[in-house]
């Protein structure tokens, strides 16, 4: 066991605490990380607003990126000394959603996640809750070695942490999830780390048009450096009648990634008849979502969840690395601003404000 410093939640909307934890050695399958850095993303607002249960005290943040410092006796893909980045959803590889691909619904995940003591403890011993059995907001973590994937040296960590959430949950959803076609075209509500992924997946993809939606000028103006097409402030007159002036009769495909029911409403009304609506922002616990019949029975509308990607996570970030490599993916552009440790809650209300697309943390300074 190791002391370390981790910013800690004891209080639901209050601010992260900086304090001396104690985080213990890797089992056998565990893999032990000295973190570079950490996204901050809404996910963790979730748990410190209150909007997404949690036990307290917990060390929230899962977007990350670091070295390996110890390994446990089994694990053999990584070794100390490894740059890598973390994956949300580690998997049994063996239920029936891991053996058909769809390893982020992997049915024994609580049985993955346990361990016989607490990763993290209090310096006076009292276990300390981890947000998806990570808890990046800790200079030291552990993850499963199937969690774990080797960056090339080539791609800095301060970019390299996006790729274990927001861009292999945006591309994820394009690619894996909706199956965008090329030439098809495509809506984005909601221009966030998230919603800029998802952009940028479309152009991936091959689509003729990538309509993004967001209240916020600075966010649509960055959105055409990821490939937007077009551009609409949902805050400006009719959203749908807007859209529909640019691309006709709607679009095939529309992806939601704000997590609100009424942007799912808007994802689902932005659609021709026969599209697929892709709901991948994450709502607060208790949200329902009211849609009209009629747009599934005489239209042919179809909408679907996409959760981390809706795939292979391992495989996916390796091969989204590859694509930052080869200039195709834009990590550099989408980081707004890089904070250090000690400014974490400031890094969060910057966050809040709306004017970036992704803040990182510096868990080394």
């Amino acid at each position: 066991m190791i002391s370390t410093r981790a910013a800690v939640l004891n209080e639901i909307g209050a601010a992260l605490e900086l304090t001396d934890i104690r985080v213990d050695d890797p089992e056998p399958h565990e893999v032990r990380v000295a973190v570079t850095n950490v996204g901050l993303c809404h996910s963790d607002l979730h748990y410190m607003t209150g909007t997404v249960p949690t036990e307290l005290p917990v060390v929230v943040g899962h977007e990350v990126a670091g070295v390996v410092e110890s390994v446990g006796s089994a694990v053999t893909s990584v070794r100390p000394g490894d740059r890598v980045a973390g994956a949300l959803t580690p998997s049994c590889g063996r239920c029936v959603n891991c053996e058909v691909g769809h390893s982020t619904q992997c049915l024994r995940l609580d049985e993955i996640r346990a361990r016989p003591r607490p990763a993290f403890v209090t310096a006076d011993g009292r276990p300390i809750e981890r947000l998806a059995a990570i808890g990046a907001f800790s200079q030291h973590i552990l993850l499963r070695e199937n969690a774990v994937v080797r960056l090339p040296d080539d791609v800095p960590l301060h970019v390299g942490c996006l790729l274990s959430c927001c861009i292999i949950t945006g591309v994820g959803a394009v690619f894996r999830a909706a199956r965008v076609r090329p030439g098809s075209t495509v809506a984005v509500v909601g221009c966030g780390g998230v919603g800029s992924a998802i952009i940028q997946g479309a152009r991936l993809a091959g689509a003729s048009a990538v309509v993004a939606i967001d209240l916020d000028e600075e966010r649509l103006k960055a959105a055409r450096t990821y490939g937007a097409t077009h551009v609409i402030n949902g805050g400006d007159g009719d959203t749908v009648a807007d859209l529909h002036r640019l691309v006709g009769d709607g679009v095939d495909y529309a992806f939601e990634a704000v997590g609100s029911a009424a942007t799912a409403r808007t994802a689902l009304a932005l659609l021709r008849p026969t599209g697929t609506a892709c709901l991948v922002g994450i709502a607060p616990m208790g949200t329902e979502i009211s849609l009209p019949a009629m747009d599934f029975w005489y239209q042919e509308k179809k909408v679907i969840g996409s959760y981390m990607g809706s795939g292979q996570a391992r495989d996916d970030i390796a091969q989204f690395a590859r694509l930052y490599q080869q200039g195709r993916l834009q990590l550099d552009e989408m980081v707004t601003r890089v904070v250090p440790f000690a400014e974490i809650n400031q890094g969060f209300e910057q966050m809040r404000s709306g004017a970036v697309t992704r803040v990182v943390v510096d868990l080394q300074v």
